[in-house]
């Protein structure tokens, strides 16, 4: 029976041994899967770092170019309300200005430029109106009376302001 009990005890440590190294096996290929799945993280964790970055990067370049914009169009905005004849040269002095000088403000090198460069500016800071180009036409049977009588007049005085009031009201109607 010590044969047959030593078979019987050989063939369990087969089997015992056959499943720590199943065991063993499984441990070690989901350890070395973990590990790639690892590294791959680490990797994509680099990239996304690179990329976030690179985002920043951006962000703050639009910002500035953004804050450049916005200085640009109160400095239009400012040197127009000032009456600037030549708006774009009077910007583009301003701009350098202010880029010479962090410390300076909008209205104060619109002040300074104002003083400096009294040329750019208008003498009047209010708008003009808009002067009427050309008469608009008047209609036919309003206008051929008024042409007579201005005709009239222009025949009666004979003076040149009275026939250049008969022209202008005569190319009015025709």
């Amino acid at each position: 029976m010590d044969a047959i009990e030593s078979q019987g005890g050989l063939s369990e440590d087969k089997e015992g041994q056959e499943e720590t190294s199943n065991v063993r096996m499984t441990s070690v290929a989901e350890s070395v899967r973990y590990h790639k799945r690892a590294q791959t993280a680490e990797k994509r964790a680099e990239e996304l770092t690179g990329e976030l970055a690179e985002v920043k990067a951006e962000a703050g370049r639009l910002a500035n170019e953004l804050k450049a914009t916005q200085t640009e169009q109160e400095l239009a905005r400012r040197l127009s309300a000032e009456g600037a004849r030549d708006l774009e040269a009077a910007v583009l002095i301003a701009r350098d200005r202010l880029s010479r000088d962090s410390k300076a403000d909008v209205n104060g090198v619109v002040e300074q430029l104002k003083r400096e460069k009294g040329y750019l500016f208008s003498e009047r800071t209010a708008a003009a109106a808009a002067v009427r180009t050309s008469p608009a036409k008047e209609s036919r049977q309003s206008g051929a009376s008024s042409v007579e009588r201005a005709a009239r007049r222009a025949a009666e005085t004979g003076s040149r302001t009275d026939l250049q009031e008969y022209m202008r009201k005569r190319r009015s109607v025709i």
